[in-house]
């Protein structure tokens, strides 16, 4: 054997002589190079990030300026290293780490777009920008208006107005707040003409998908289903939800109120200043120690701000010397109040914040999977908050069970019907979105029509990258099969379960981008996800 290895050595270095552009390299070798190299751009776009989120001013000692430059020089360097290795003579598993890299590398050349806004909501009335001027004008017109909404003399944030809609008992009161929208609105979608920013926005994002692909797409792959099979599955649990919630038709701005009982009669345990303490006090009982595993907090509203609520990296762990450095993260919020609702957000970017903490790999599979599933893990922890068992232990007090459920899924329809919404939309996006909105909404929220207003553009994703809501609609079919499993393996969690976070870090969490999204969940599983463990559970309200 070693003879036989001697040979194949000299006959490679025998090549190397005679075709001096043959590499005798070790492509492993170059891979783990540039592994390495991967690993500290990724720790420097993401420090930068940080930075320019106001989490703090500066890390290790460099400003944003510093962290900025040294990714803009490490990135050029990486491609071209990447660009060396063959795949040939790789494992499959290196194979697979060197694609992915590839993949990350080419994304972070096209779109290195800080969370915090940095367009003017003005310029989205322009005629003639680019899609990416377009996005950054609409995302910012949710920093400018939806962060300063006009109602009573006040200035109240977006995040706050969908609070207060389901504690305000005078319908007039929720009918002026629900109007206090009209500027965003507009902002978005003009008077609903077919060349308003939203429907321009759209078109340019169909183009751009024609060639990479769409998030339905993506989130199609990571269920092993047909796309036409998300939109069968998501009218389904619509159905499912319009049998349970009566015949009665609401206003839209009595929306939140309807589904709100529980946040209503549990908003005084939940002050602004507990939000913190009762997510890591949870997290605990979970067995997921949020102190110590050192999660960063911004969660205070301040101008310029990222308008909606997140959980990113700082840095990301790896390996030094055989010593495993852990990964910082942290969650950002903008929470001028308390309440349920509120608290079940904070509870769901924890989410985001343990799943990244629980990751142990090599730095090309430290990623958090395919979309639809790490917004849909992130729910499977802050679904408790609203289960009784849940509220008695962490708030002192609960509402019955047909209310906790029916406040809980009245805001996952409304995801779902968003997530029905961009699906119809960018199949055809000539059409008109406020009929599109009002057809669903009536049909299965119950919900009076107003074609008038385009009340659907609340949500930043919409904007920020059409078809993502898929992940929050569709992810709640998977939040629900994961729930399922995982009390049938080791038994509720929903007022904590120390084996919780070490058992699903082991079964679900840690090997990150290993393998495929669909494959972990289908071997997780043990069978193809499935809608029957959702449906389940909205039988569980029982019919109004």
């Amino acid at each position: 054997m070693r003879y036989f290895a001697g040979l194949v050595t000299a006959a490679l270095l025998l090549l190397a002589l005679v075709f001096p552009g043959i590499s005798c390299r070790n492509p492993a070798g170059s891979l783990s190079r540039a592994e390495s190299m991967y690993a500290e751009l990724e720790d420097a776009s993401s420090i930068a990030s940080a930075i320019d989120s106001g989490l703090f001013a500066s890390y290790r000692g460099n400003d944003q300026a510093a962290w900025k430059q040294l990714a803009e020089l490490d990135r050029p360097r990486l491609v071209a290293e990447l660009a060396k290795i063959s795949e040939p003579g790789l494992s499959a598993d290196d194979a697979r780490a060197l694609m992915l890299m590839r993949k990350s590398v080419d994304a972070m050349s096209r779109e290195q777009e800080p969370l915090a806004p940095k367009g003017r909501c003005g310029d989205a009335q322009g005629s003639g920008l680019k899609a990416s001027d377009l996005h950054a004008a609409l995302y910012a017109c949710f920093d400018e208006l939806g962060n300063n909404l006009q109602f009573e003399g006040q200035r109240v944030t977006r995040v706050a107005a969908f609070d207060l809609l389901t504690q305000m008992k005078e319908p007039q009161g929720r009918k002026d707040l629900f109007m206090a929208f009209v500027p965003l609105w507009r902002a978005i979608n003009g008077n609903n003409e077919a060349a308003s920013p939203y429907r321009r926005m759209l078109a340019l994002s169909v183009a751009e998908y024609a060639k990479t692909g769409s998030p339905i797409d993506d989130a199609a792959k990571t269920l092993d289903v047909q796309p036409a099979q998300i939109e069968t599955w998501l009218v389904s649990i619509l159905e499912a939800w319009s049998k349970v919630n009566g015949g009665q038709q609401i206003e839209p701005w009595d929306y939140h109120y309807s589904g709100g009982e529980a946040d209503r009669l549990l908003s005084s345990s939940v002050p602004t200043d507990s939000m913190l303490p009762i997510t890591q006090r949870y997290y605990d009982d979970l067995g997921a120690d949020l102190k110590k595993l050192g999660i960063l907090y911004d969660l205070a509203p301040r101008p310029g701000k990222a308008p909606l609520a997140y959980t990113e990296y700082v840095v990301r762990g790896h390996a030094v010397n055989g010593s495993w450095q852990p990964t910082v993260a942290y969650v950002s919020g903008n929470y001028a109040r308390g309440g349920l609702g509120l608290l079940n957000e904070l509870v769901h970017e924890n989410g985001h914040a343990v799943h990244m903490m629980a990751l142990h790999t090599r730095p090309a599979f430290m990623d958090l999977g395919d979309a639809v599933f790490y917004e849909a893990f992130a729910d499977v922890p802050s679904w408790d908050t609203y289960e009784p068992a849940w509220q008695q232990k962490y708030l002192g007090k609960s509402a019955p069970e047909s209310v906790s459920l029916r406040s809980l899924f009245s805001g996952v329809m409304l995801d779902v019907a968003w997530a029905l919404f961009e699906i119809r939309m960018l199949k055809d996006p000539a059409a008109d979105p406020n009929g599109v909105w009002t057809q669903i909404t009536s049909r299965y929220l119950h919900v009076v029509p107003h074609p008038e207003l385009s009340w659907w553009a609340v949500r930043v994703q919409l904007v920020e990258s059409p078809g993502y809501m898929v992940n929050y609609g569709l992810g709640s079919v998977i939040t629900a099969d994961i729930r399922q499993h995982v009390r049938d393996s080791i038994g509720s969690f929903a007022s904590g379960n120390p084996k919780w976070y070490p058992w699903i870090s082991d079964h679900l969490l840690r090997q990150g981008m290993e393998r495929e999204t669909s494959v972990e969940l289908k071997e997780f599983l043990g069978r193809p996800v499935s809608p029957d463990a959702l449906l389940s559970q909205i039988a569980r309200i029982g019919v109004r």
